[in-house]
């Protein structure tokens, strides 16, 4: 059998590729076939992806498809695919339409009739999750946290919130090494010390890093750290009985209990008390009182 046979001509359509999101190795043999093949590629920057181009020796043509310009470039590129095209979507890493660029051109493409094909690979969300060691058979993936910290309580309260009526499951969220701290304390804050999680971090890259345990000790391994660096995946346990915080016993601990709680799980004084103050909307003062009044025999 001859090469011709074996790799037909490539389809004309929308092929949304997964690329490596750090070991070049998780590249596969199918994408740099299509990467190859396809008349044009669209980058979510061009720049990144000329160095995974260049690694292998390819030299497609590359055009920019970003958050800031998807809408107006996908205009131009769905006009090329109806005219029978083949393009490629790639993001810096990872695969494209999760948490990066390419569910719109997708979306486009499939009303206008065009043939979208899915090329497998590397994902942080997934990797994270089959080896976090929490429940794998279901799963939520709820891509960015917000920046902003009511935005982020009001998402977690929403997910504790959906406990109790769920089966097990895992809750898994992207978020950024400059934010990942107070993430953790709105965790603690939200659904107790003793929530289990994990928290993966650059994936597939020299530096790997999988943090198992409860919301205090992940909290508290990072807040022993002097710097925090590289992509983070949070994953919070799903499962119901676990669902304690703050609708069932823990919510109706004493300030004392939970800072008790807080210190056994890992937590400083300091920190445990800032943690407890915060989950009942006290102020400092307050809290420091009442925590000294526990204290007293």
């Amino acid at each position: 059998m001859d090469g011709s046979s074996e790799n037909p001509p490539l389809a004309p359509g929308l092929y949304l590729v997964a690329t490596p999101i750090g070991n070049l190795e998780d590249i596969t043999l199918r994408a740099l076939r299509i990467l190859r093949s396809v008349d044009r590629i669209a980058c979510e920057d061009t720049r990144q992806t000329s160095k995974l181009l260049g690694h292998f020796g390819i030299t497609t043509p590359t055009v920019s498809y970003h958050a800031h310009n998807e809408a107006s470039r996908a205009n131009e590129l769905l006009e090329a695919l109806q005219q029978g095209g083949r393009i490629a979507v790639v993001s810096d890493a990872g695969t494209p339409g999760i948490a990066d660029p390419g569910s719109v051109l997708a979306r486009e493409a499939i009303d206008a009739g065009i043939d979208v094909f899915p090329v497998p690979g590397a994902n942080a969300a997934i990797n994270a999750l089959i080896a976090s060691g929490l429940p794998a058979e279901r799963f939520a993936f709820h891509g960015f946290l917000p920046s902003k910290e009511g935005a982020r309580r009001t998402t977690f309260e929403a997910v504790r919130e959906s406990l109790p009526h769920s089966e097990p499951s895992t809750h898994v969220f992207y978020e950024t090494p400059h934010r990942i701290v107070v993430a953790l304390e709105d965790v603690v804050s939200t659904f107790g010390a003793a929530h289990r999680v994990a928290l993966a971090r650059e994936l597939t890259k020299l530096h790997e890093e999988f943090i198992r345990g409860t919301a205090g000790e992940v909290l508290a391994a990072l807040q022993s750290r002097p710097s925090i660096r590289g992509e983070m995946v949070l994953l919070l346990d799903g499962t119901p009985t676990l669902a304690l915080h703050p609708a069932g016993e823990t919510a109706h601990a004493t300030l004392g209990a939970e800072v008790a709680a807080l210190i056994k799980s890992g937590l400083s004084e300091k920190d445990a008390l800032k943690q407890a103050a915060k989950s009942r909307g006290l102020g400092k003062s307050e809290a420091y009182r009442e925590w000294q009044r526990t204290k007293k025999p």
